[in-house]
């Protein structure tokens, strides 16, 4: 009985030992800093709800390595600036609007946004508040962005 204990009592420690090794790596690792000039360009967007791949709406975002100039453009209007960009870690935080929306045409709607960098692609959330008021006043979802052409 006593070298079954032994036994078990010495399995437990090489596997807590490996699996510590084992986060020593690159995944226990913070994620890298994110600049602005990393994502300066034209980047082709979708917005996608949380639990859905469903696109809701696309657009065209242009970023610049400052603050200044950054922009949304939806098809067949004009370009809305966006403002309180922020890069901090591995986000950017992006604020819009208030604007008329796109999917809800005649109502207002500020949307804010944080997004990273993840294999070259630009990906993360945001969260739309519309002025319209009720239980459909605010729409949270996924963007992901593809560099343009």
């Amino acid at each position: 009985m006593r070298r079954v204990a032994v036994l078990l009592s010495a399995v437990l420690i090489i596997g807590c030992a490996r699996s510590e090794q084992q986060g020593a790596g690159t995944e226990g690792a913070p994620p890298a800093a994110v600049a602005l000039a990393d994502v300066a360009g034209t980047w082709n967007v979708t917005s996608m709800p949380e639990s859905s791949d469903s696109v809701l709406v696309s657009y065209q975002l242009t970023a610049t390595a400052d603050t200044t100039g950054w922009t949304m453009t939806f098809a067949g209007r004009d370009p809305i600036p966006m403002r309180g960009i922020v890069a901090a870690g591995d986000s950017i935080v992006a604020d819009a609007g208030p604007y008329e929306s796109a999917l809800r045409p005649g109502v207002m709607v500020s949307v804010h946004s944080v997004s990273r960098l993840q294999d070259g692609k630009l990906v993360g959330h945001f969260t739309a508040h519309y002025q319209a008021g009720g239980p459909d006043s605010v729409l949270n979802g996924r963007l992901a962005g593809a560099r343009g052409q």
